[in-house]
Parts: structure tokens; C-alpha cells; sequence
């Protein structure tokens, strides 16, 4: 474990610290690392401090057992948690300003386990950059045509992917492209992750689920609502009808490519003439590292001469040329990576694509026609961010599944 923690340069020493001096530490170094969350792991030796650092679960320290249940009780104090419940899952809320982040929001989450309580602190910063479309990593293309989609009057448009690939930063990101004063926009969210000035922003809870809600935004007279996710027939359904009664919604659903998020809301029960009739676009997502500029290495990539031969057409002048890989220094705390960008299968709903929903057509025909339009799908998307000096090839195999890169597993 100390040699993964050396290699990556991403440790912190504080078992020598009092309880609220490692707190602090340890939330400030999870903050400028913009590690999307903090871990505090309880073993039968020790307590496990860990980030997700770019995506990655990281090891950043490692605690005694008591200095670790200090640590914990500490935040859950904050998060006005009860410490003396241990054997149910709780959460919480802490508001702290950390040096050169500024204002974090903090979620917690405790859970019982085996020798003891694990806590989750999802980190979450205000006034974030990247809640700006610019920011996203669109192609101009994508990022044209979905302004164009943002600025129909109705109609549903679906952001799907895994879980931590970046939908509702996408989401976040065109309600600020929304917000120009002339809309009225209410979203429904599990939880919210973000406070939106000048939107109307309402949580799920146990008693009020997003059915409830949605039906309740729908009588507030919204321009365009925002569904935190679809999970249901009841949520599907209203949100297709809303779209079809003159509201723009945009909404998260579960599906791996966009061409199925078609088949995903038939499986909800939607009527596919409704669904034909408002749906305007998919866009299915993924994140990839970025390499770091100040170390990122040049490699041979000759024994590949036809790497780049799908997406030749989109390549600008000068790409394509030079393969890189990470290598790791200072700057990326010795990861090879720097940032995060997106990578985007954006399917337009044109003409000939409603009419493949209203005959229930399968994922692999709207698939292909979809591409015969010029959708560029994951595998070429990717490859694209490769030839761009962006990413390298193994973070694309990492993190998208070969069967999307026409490759076996």
C-alpha cells in the first residue's frame, strides 16, 4: 500500500496531528487535488484514508484505529450526524471554505461494516468551472447542435452513461446556458449537487420520490425542467408527456450507448409515438484522463499505421501525427494525468430516426443510421481525444469497454 501511495505522490502524513488539525488537512489536500471524493475505511488495523482522484480510487494515508474514530466522530459533528448511532447508514451536510478552493460542500454518507464505520465525503465545489458547455470537451459539431437542441422552445433531450461519467455536470452545464432570466427552470435532484442561482431546485427524499415531485414542478408553470434521473415508468412517462406539452426537459437515464436509451425508456413503458414525437437528442458519455503537458512522452506508433484511418475525416491539420503516454512528475502528483475530459456519442433525432422509435425498431438500426448521419460514436470519439494529444490509448481501453471499440474483452 505505501509503495502505491509513493508512486502516485498523492500521500499526506497526519497520523502525528490531532484530530481536527488531520480533518482539515485531509478535506484541503482532497479539495486542491479536485478529488471528486474523500474515504475514511475502518480495518481491523488501522482506518484506510483514500480519494477518487480523476476517477481513481487512490490511498492517501493511513490512521490508527483510534486517531481514525476521532477523525470520523469529528465529521460527523460537523455534519451534525449523531456519533453515538454506529449501526445504521446516516448522512449529513458540512459547509467549509478551503484555502484556494473556496466554498466546498461536503456530503456525507456513514455506513456500518465489519470492523466498524466507513464514511463517504462526496466534495463538492461551488461556482465550479466546469458547469460551462465550453468546458465540457464537445466537438464543435456536438457542441453547436446541442445549443441548437437548448434552444427548441420543447421537447426531452437524455444524457446517459455510468454512474461517474459526468451527466449531471452536463446537465449543470446546459441549465447555465439556460439561465439567461427569460426561462423559469425547476430541477428535481437526488441529491443537489449544486446551488443554481435563479433556479428553482428541489431533493427527492423518502416520502416525496421524483414522480411526486415532477408532477408537483409541472403545476409551478416551468419553461424547462430538469429530472436528476429517470428510473422509473411513473417519472418516464410524465417527463415524455411534459415534453410533449411544450416544456424542455433534460433528464439522466441509465443506458451504455446513446442509441439505447430508446430501448431503456420502451422498457419504462413509454408510448414510442410519444417518445418519437419529443425526443430531440441522446448523448451518451464518458470521462478520460488528460495527460500532463509538462510530462506526457512521445511514443512510436508505426507498427499502427491505420490507428486514425476511422476518423480521418474529422482530424484537423497536424493531428494524428503523434501518439503520447503517460509518464508521471510533480505537476500530476506522479499519475501521467492532469484533468478530465468528456468524450461524447451525441445521436440527433432527425426525421428518419423518429420513425425507426415509432416502429419500436432495435438499438443496433437506430445505431447505424444514427452514424450514417454523422454521429460519432464512442469508439470513434475516443480515438479522436487519442489522435489530439488529449489521452492516450490505455486510458481509453480503461475506461471504455471493448465491445464499444470493436474490440473483444
Amino acid at each position: 500500500m505505501l509503495d502505491t501511495m509513493t508512486r502516485h505522490d498523492l500521500s499526506l502524513d497526519v497520523a502525528d496531528l490531532p484530530p481536527d488539525e488531520a480533518v482539515t488537512q485531509l478535506i484541503d489536500h482532497a479539495a486542491n487535488l479536485e478529488a471528486s471524493d474523500l474515504f475514511f475505511a475502518a480495518h481491523e488495523q488501522y482506518v484506510g484514508v483514500s480519494v477518487r482522484h480523476l476517477g481513481v480510487f487512490r490511498l492517501i494515508s493511513r490512521l490508527s484505529p483510534d486517531l481514525g474514530r476521532r477523525c470520523m466522530s469529528l465529521i460527523k459533528v460537523n455534519a451534525n450526524i449523531d456519533i453515538a448511532e454506529h449501526r445504521h447508514p446516516l448522512d449529513g451536510r458540512w459547509l467549509r471554505e478551503c484555502p484556494g478552493v473556496g466554498t466546498v460542500d461536503l456530503r456525507i454518507n456513514t455506513l456500518p461494516t465489519l470492523h466498524g464505520e466507513d464514511i463517504n465525503v462526496r466534495l463538492l465545489v461551488r461556482h465550479s468551472r466546469l458547469l460551462q458547455l465550453d468546458n465540457l470537451g464537445l466537438a464543435h459539431r456536438d457542441h453547436n447542435l446541442l445549443v441548437d437542441l437548448l434552444d427548441s422552445p420543447s421537447g426531452l433531450i437524455l444524457v446517459t452513461g455510468p454512474t461517474g461519467s459526468g451527466k449531471t455536470t452536463m446537465l449543470y452545464a446546459a441549465l447555465n446556458y439556460l439561465d439567461n432570466g427569460e426561462r423559469k427552470i425547476n430541477t428535481i435532484e437526488d441529491p443537489i449537487e449544486y446551488s443554481l442561482e435563479g433556479i428553482r431546485q428541489s431533493q427527492v427524499t423518502p416520502r416525496l420520490d421524483f414522480p411526486d415531485v415532477l408532477r408537483a414542478v409541472l403545476r409551478q408553470a416551468p419553461d424547462v425542467i430538469m429530472v436528476g434521473e429517470i428510473r422509473d415508468p411513473v417519472t418516464a412517462e410524465t417527463a415524455v408527456r411534459a415534453a410533449n406539452s411544450g416544456h424542455l426537459v433534460l433528464a439522466t437515464l441509465h443506458a451504455p450507448v446513446a442509441a439505447a436509451a430508446v430501448q431503456s425508456m420502451h422498457s419504462l413503458g413509454v408510448n414510442p409515438h410519444f417518445l418519437g414525437a419529443c425526443l430531440r437528442g441522446v448523448i451518451a458519455m464518458r470521462l478520460l484522463r488528460t495527460l500532463c503537458p509538462e510530462c506526457k512522452k512521445e511514443i512510436d506508433f508505426s507498427p499502427f499505421p491505420n490507428m486514425f484511418e476511422d476518423i480521418q475525416p474529422h482530424l484537423r491539420p497536424g493531428e494524428g501525427q503523434t501518439l503520447f503516454a503517460a509518464r508521471g512528475c510533480p505537476a500530476c502528483h506522479m499519475s501521467g494525468f492532469a484533468g478530465r475530459t468528456g468524450v461524447f456519442e451525441f445521436l440527433h433525432v432527425t426525421e428518419p430516426i423518429r420513425k425507426l422509435i415509432f416502429s419500436r425498431q432495435p438499438t443496433q438500426l437506430i445505431n447505424q443510421k444514427a452514424t450514417e448521419e454523422g454521429m460519432l460514436d464512442l469508439h470513434r470519439a475516443a480515438l479522436l481525444k487519442v489522435a489530439q494529444g488529449e489521452t492516450c490509448a490505455e486510458e481509453v481501453l480503461r475506461v471504455i469497454p471493448g465491445q464499444y471499440l470493436g474490440v473483444e474483452d
